[in-house]
């Protein structure tokens, strides 16, 4: 028996992850995105994150209306009346009309409103809750673009190492119809190889449909038709976690996560609003000023002549709260409840986020070993074909025992290539679990892809 017909499989089953993907791209590599560009047209096109981005500038011009509340307040209003005017007691026995005119120019200014500060403070808090919701969403535009970006990878070199399998297999199956004619081998070689080949057409059938949606899911997201992700380059080198202490992590994250300090941002509005409520039972001082102008042009009902009035007035004003109905009382009892809600809400988050960065961190730890652990499974599921090949050829073993060690060689590079993008992704979602994530996060990864 010869060797021949099985020296394409062994050669495609060697395939290394960037020419598995070469054969499944659609258009030269010269013609792909990397990462960071995908990402930036998802900036750009993406309505989740301009959702974001229009709420925060909204959430900016909200906080700048409680500044009204402290400024001086000034306003000019002016009207014109016809007065009639018909008495029995006047000299000519009969009426009199004329024409009135006045203008009044009005300004005031707060001096004492205890609840108008607290409002004013409150915009701060919420320009610090804005910020951090923006920088939430784009956050997770990252990890959204990588994770579609990933997955259009993922399933083109499950698409190529199914095709590989598929061309081993026919091979093979060629090989034991042939040895079947020359009577060296059962039709159960033979019948074996047909089913397994008709079972990984079926998964070829599953792998072009996967990557078709996971090309379409990216393409939306990006709003670029039929994008090219750069595949990995190869050898891979994947970074390490630094820094290398979980509790560092989790330190971090206090300070800069975004979900705490949204947490921190509703405590500080809420302790706030509590301020406002109590400020119903205190008095409030307001400075007024006024300038008034009443003019009758014409005549008056005193005597026949014109008249202008011009009055100018300066004052305090004082308002002191008597009794409300109890409406501040309960309104103070709601906010106190309000504040320890929001306070525990911020207690839940900051334990929330701990969890979330230590399971980031330690399922990035996992895939870098699962990576290792996949790269010599590789190597020893290799082996391992060899090995039944040989001995199919000698006689000591079977045409399933070859078939079952190509199926468990393709197995093992599919989920090497996907343990590396794991791993990759998950180093983001680290970041993004502690609040550190950023664009430039993104150029470690885009180093890795080929050019």
């Amino acid at each position: 028996m010869t060797l021949l017909p099985q020296l394409s499989a062994h050669r495609l089953s060697m395939l290394p992850v960037s020419v598995a993907f070469a054969l499944a791209s659609l258009a030269p590599l010269a013609q792909a995105q990397s990462l960071v560009e995908l990402y930036e047209s998802a900036r750009a096109f993406d309505a989740t994150y301009q959702s974001a981005k229009l709420q925060y500038d909204a959430n900016l011009a909200r906080a700048d209306q409680a500044r009204a509340g402290i400024l001086p307040t000034a306003g000019l209003s002016a009207g014109a009346s016809r007065v009639n005017v018909d008495s029995t007691t006047s000299p000519a026995g009969g009426g009199t009309s004329f024409n009135t005119q006045n203008a009044t120019l009005s300004a005031s200014q707060p001096l004492y409103r205890p609840g108008n500060w607290a409002n004013y403070e409150q915009g701060f808090r919420q320009v610090d809750l804005a910020r951090a919701q923006v920088e939430a969403a784009s956050q997770d535009l990252i990890v959204r673009t990588s994770q579609a970006y990933f997955d259009v990878l993922a399933a083109q070199d499950t698409l190529a190492f199914v095709r590989a399998q598929k061309e081993a297999v026919n091979e093979q199956l060629a090989f034991a119809k042939r040895n079947f004619e020359v009577g060296t081998s059962t039709i159960t070689d033979s019948r074996e190889a047909q089913a397994r080949f008709d079972l990984v057409s079926a998964q070829e059938i599953a792998a072009e449909n996967d990557l078709r949606v996971r090309k379409i899911a990216l393409d939306q997201l990006v709003g670029i038709t039929e994008s090219q992700p750069r595949p990995l380059a190869v050898p891979v080198n994947l970074p390490d976690v630094v820094p290398a202490e979980v509790s560092t992590w989790v330190s971090q994250s206090e300070a800069v996560s975004p979900a705490i300090r949204q947490a921190r941002s509703n405590a500080e509005i809420a302790d706030l609003e509590v301020k406002k409520a109590e400020a119903g039972h205190k008095p409030t001082l307001d400075a007024t000023a006024s300038y008034n102008v009443t003019k009758n042009p014409t005549n008056t009902a005193q005597a026949g002549i014109s008249s202008r009035a011009n009055t100018g007035s300066v004052g305090l004003l004082l308002n002191v709260p008597l009794f409300a109905g109890f409406s501040t009382q309960n309104r103070i009892r709601e906010t106190l409840a309000l504040r320890d809600r929001a306070l525990s809400d911020l207690e839940g988050t900051r334990r929330s986020v701990s969890q979330n960065v230590r399971t980031a961190y330690f399922g990035v730890q996992s895939g870098q070993g699962q990576v290792r652990a996949l790269e010599a499974a590789e190597l020893s599921s290799q082996s391992a074909l060899d090995a039944n090949k040989l001995g199919y050829q000698v006689g000591v073993r079977i045409n399933i025992d070859v078939l079952n060690a190509q199926s468990q060689l393709f197995q093992t590079k599919r989920d090497l290539a996907q343990a590396r993008y794991n791993v990759l992704l998950g180093g983001l979602r680290l970041r993004q679990a502690s609040g550190t994530l950023t664009p430039d996060d993104l150029q470690q990864v885009n180093n890795l892809l080929a050019r």
